[in-house]
């Protein structure tokens, strides 16, 4: 693996004095999930009306210029500063369909990053498509518990760690990725992860044995998994995370304080932050060491990208010439709907939504004519909610941005109940295989052993609902992703008969059947899915 010396931001705070203390400002992102234009309040591309009003968020022109703007004033006050994002810059919009990161790769470079984790989502288009990431920056991408040693496209491309020397001062950074990405994206067979919390150890154990004693970890793990590395890794000094899109700070529905402090069974509090997505926010946090390299302070809060932030103009325009060529699909209105959708991942991943309920009929309401009569959608696939008034295309694709297509398979009962167990086998890390239905109830209980979690499974037949038969074959719809055992779900992969992957893309699938659905549309739960 790569070892990264990056020399950065060499600024004194005051030549020539002796400073018992070190100070470092990071400045962060994560799952940025492609949103180069503004988002609006549902996290989807904010339309010119609402941008209008000053209603919309971040933007990849607003985020640099929130960047330079602290960088440059952070330096001409004789600070120490780094920039980091915590992965998932890929996959969201119909800049990642169109451009496939060689547009992530043109913005991060005119930031000016300096290191980045890789996240799972830069494997949506195999490894090729993080080696245009890894060749195309000029500052390090991260992860130190991947194996890639057997990959000809990615052997050499990826740091297992990085050292930033800042202000005089060697920062020591280590990474891990998720460890079910094999199953959430496509890293392929030479693509070997090793346990996260091992490599973690290692990579601090090889930084401390080099005489660094300032080590962050920037991880793509998500917050739960990021306090554990916390509480169980020696010497890491601070974590800098991404994944579960997790809002942390003083702010109405955050899921904890910035930094959220962990206290490991021996040595001092470790700070986790984390900056919820999408550019909504850039995290800052202000770390502060003694001249033995302990740790003695960690404070901040992240800063909301909101109107009062102008955008870079340079930027802005580039994004401007570069989406002109997706504007027409982009604008045009595939329907009208009365209320707006909740797809937001806080409901999808444990619970039925609104999104999921929509998206599930819409699949099922495709194929019933072939005699299909379950619907499987896993939460993860569902990337924004959808307000009211006109759906564009650009809307139902931010929805569904992984031009998945419709999969039909049959699956005998017990293995629709196998699916089902694999979509809550992880529901308290609120992951994305959560399943999402239609021609099914089921009942899912959180405070049971994973394997053991669902019961009452229901079939519909006609207009009635009864018992689901575990010998029984049922004609079944997913996607071509969980077909292939994406989220976990083996079972369609092994077990499904009769499989025919190639049906239309899931977005198309959506917007055809939001137009069907006429102006007074509104969406509604209707308790296909019980949470004890």
């Amino acid at each position: 693996m790569k070892r990264w010396l990056l020399a950065t931001c060499c600024v004194m705070t005051c030549a020539g004095v002796a400073q018992a203390d070190y100070t470092l400002h990071v400045l962060h992102i994560n799952d940025f999930h492609s949103r180069i234009e503004p988002i609006n309040g549902f996290d989807s591309t904010c339309d010119a009306e609402t941008d209008a009003k000053g209603e919309c968020f971040g933007g990849v022109a607003r985020v640099a210029a929130k960047i330079r703007e602290l960088r440059d004033q952070l330096k001409a006050d004789g600070q120490n500063v780094i920039v980091l994002d915590a992965g998932d810059q890929y996959q969201g919009s119909l800049f990642y369909t169109t451009y496939k990161g060689k547009d992530t790769v043109e913005f991060m470079r005119a930031i000016g990053f300096d290191a980045m984790a890789v996240g799972n989502h830069e494997f949506d288009d195999g490894p090729e498509g993080l080696r245009i990431l890894t060749e195309g920056v000029d500052f390090p991408v991260t992860s130190g518990n991947l194996d890639l040693s057997q990959s000809d496209i990615l052997r050499d491309q990826v740091a297992g760690t990085v050292t930033l020397e800042v202000g005089g001062e060697k920062i020591g950074i280590v990474s891990a990725l998720a460890m079910d990405t094999p199953e959430t994206a496509s890293p392929g067979d030479q693509v070997i992860f090793t346990d996260d919390i091992e490599s973690l150890k290692g990579d601090v154990s090889e930084l401390t044995d080099a005489g660094i004693s300032k080590i962050i970890a920037l991880t793509h793990s998500g917050y739960r998994r990021d306090i554990e590395f916390a509480e169980q890794v020696p010497g890491i000094d601070a974590i800098i995370g991404g994944h579960s899109h997790t809002l942390l700070g003083d702010m109405e529905g955050a899921a904890g304080p910035y930094p959220t402090m962990v206290q490991p069974a021996e040595g001092a509090g470790v700070p986790v932050a984390t900056a919820y997505a999408y550019g909504k926010y850039l995290g800052h946090l202000t770390l502060s060491w003694d001249d033995e390299g302990t740790l003695t302070k960690a404070e901040g809060q992240p800063i909301l990208l909101d109107a009062s932030v102008q955008p870079d103009a340079q930027i802005a325009a580039r994004v401007a010439e570069m989406s002109a060529p997706i504007d027409e699909l982009k604008q045009r209105v595939v329907a009208t709907i009365a209320a707006p959708i909740d797809g937001a991942r806080e409901s999808c991943r444990v619970r039925e939504c609104e999104m999921g309920t929509l998206v599930a009929d819409a699949m099922l309401d495709r194929v019933k004519g072939q005699g299909v009569t379950i619907a499987i959608l896993n939460g993860g696939g569902l990337r924004a909610s959808i307000p009211a008034g006109q759906v564009t295309m650009g809307d139902v694709l931010t929805v569904l941005p992984f031009q998945n297509t419709l999969s039909t398979f049959e699956l005998k009962g017990s293995d629709v109940i196998a699916a089902l167990e694999n979509g809550a086998s992880q529901y308290e890390n609120a992951a994305g295989r959560f399943a999402q239905v239609a021609g099914l109830k089921y009942t899912v209980d959180p405070a049971a052993p994973a394997g053991k979690r669902i019961s009452d499974v229901q079939v519909r037949k006609g207009t009635e609902w009864g018992p689901i038969d575990p010998a029984h074959v049922y004609g079944v719809v997913s996607n071509n992703y969980m077909r292939g055992g994406g989220d976990g779900y083996d079972i369609f992969e092994t077990a499904g008969m009769n499989a025919y992957d190639f049906g239309p893309d899931l977005a198309d699938v959506l917007a055809e059947h939001l137009a069907r659905q006429g102006t007074e549309f509104a969406p509604k739960l209707d308790g296909r899915i019980t949470v004890k």
